[in-house]
C-alpha cells in the first residue's frame, strides 16, 4: 500500500482530509494524489447557440474557483515532506474518482456529519464504495490526523463486504498497536466466524484480540462507537452495504449512520 488519492473539493471537510492523507502518506512511506474533478468540460460552452453565453460564464467561473484552490494546495503541499501530484479530471466527483482508483491503494474522502449544506453528499460516498476497487478512508470532518499505529477496531459480521474491508486493511493494521475483532450479536446466521477473520489476520503476523457484544445493548452502529471509544481505537475497518443500498438509504442502516456519525475515521470496502 503505497498510493494515496485524496479528494479535493472546498468544502468543511477539506482540511481534515488533508491532514489524514499527509498522515496516511507519510505512514506508509509512499505517494499522495490530488484529485480535482469538475464536470464543466469548457467544450460544453459551445454546444448550442442559446445557452452558449451562460455556459461559458459557468466554465469561466468554475476555471477561476479551480485555479484559486489548486493554488492553495499547491502552497500547503510545498511545506510537507512527503511526495505528492496534483490532478484535475473534467467528470462528475463519483465517476472520477472511481475511475482513478483502479491505480491508487486507498482513497481518503469526508464523512457525511460536517455543515449539511456544505458536506460531502451521502451519495457520492455511496457511489464511490459501490464502483471504486480501493478501500477508503471516510474521515470524520472534526478528526484532523489518521493514527495508523494506534489501536484498530475491526467490526465483523462473517458477511462478504466485512471479508473484503479485512483484507483491504491488512497493510495498515500491520501497523496497529493493536487490533480488536467486534461482532455485535443479532439474530442471523454468519457465514465466517470470528475465528476466521483472526486466524486470517495471524498468517499476515497479526495478532487480534475478539470480542463478542449483544446488539440488546443499542442500535449496532451505536455498540461499535462505544466499542471504538472504549478501546482508544485510532480507527474502525467494516464492510459497507451489507444490505441493498436503496434500503439502508430509506430505512437507516449501520453504514448510512456511521457515515453521518461516527467520531473516528472508518476505513471502508463494499
Amino acid at each position: 500500500m503505497k498510493s494515496v488519492l485524496l479528494y479535493i473539493a472546498d468544502d468543511t471537510g477539506l482540511e481534515a482530509r488533508l491532514q489524514a492523507a499527509l498522515d496516511l502518506t507519510r505512514s506508509l512511506n509512499g505517494h499522495l494524489h490530488c484529485l480535482r474533478t469538475n464536470p464543466y468540460d469548457p467544450q460544453m460552452a459551445f454546444d448550442g447557440v442559446t445557452g452558449m453565453s451562460v455556459m461559458y460564464d459557468l466554465t469561466k467561473l468554475s476555471n477561476e474557483l479551480n485555479e484559486k484552490l489548486r493554488a492553495k494546495i499547491e502552497q500547503r503541499l510545498a511545506g510537507e515532506d512527503v511526495s505528492w501530484d496534483y490532478r484535475e479530471e473534467n467528470a462528475m466527483p463519483a465517476r472520477g474518482l472511481s475511475r482513478q482508483s483502479a491505480l491508487v491503494d486507498i482513497m481518503v474522502l469526508s464523512s457525511a456529519s460536517g455543515d449539511k449544506d456544505n458536506a460531502l453528499p451521502l451519495g457520492l460516498l455511496g457511489d464511490v464504495l459501490f464502483n471504486a476497487t480501493a478501500p477508503v478512508v471516510v474521515q470524520p470532518d472534526a478528526v484532523k490526523k489518521f493514527d495508523a499505529c494506534g489501536p484498530a477496531l475491526v467490526a465483523w459480521n462473517g458477511s462478504f463486504e466485512a471479508g473484503n474491508a479485512l483484507r483491504a486493511a491488512v497493510p495498515l493494521l500491520k501497523m496497529a498497536s493493536d487490533v480488536h475483532i467486534l461482532t455485535v450479536e443479532e439474530d442471523k446466521d454468519h457465514d465466517l466466524p470470528q475465528l476466521a477473520a483472526s486466524e486470517y489476520l495471524a498468517y499476515h503476523g497479526i495478532k487480534s484480540v475478539i470480542h463478542s457484544l449483544s446488539a440488546d445493548d443499542g442500535p449496532v452502529e451505536k455498540v461499535l462507537v462505544a466499542q471504538a471509544d472504549q478501546l482508544n481505537a485510532a480507527y474502525l475497518v467494516m464492510g459497507a452495504y451489507g444490505h441493498s443500498r436503496a434500503r439502508e438509504f430509506l430505512f437507516g442502516g449501520v453504514t448510512r449512520n456511521l457515515f453521518k456519525d461516527c467520531s473516528i475515521p472508518l476505513v471502508v470496502s463494499h
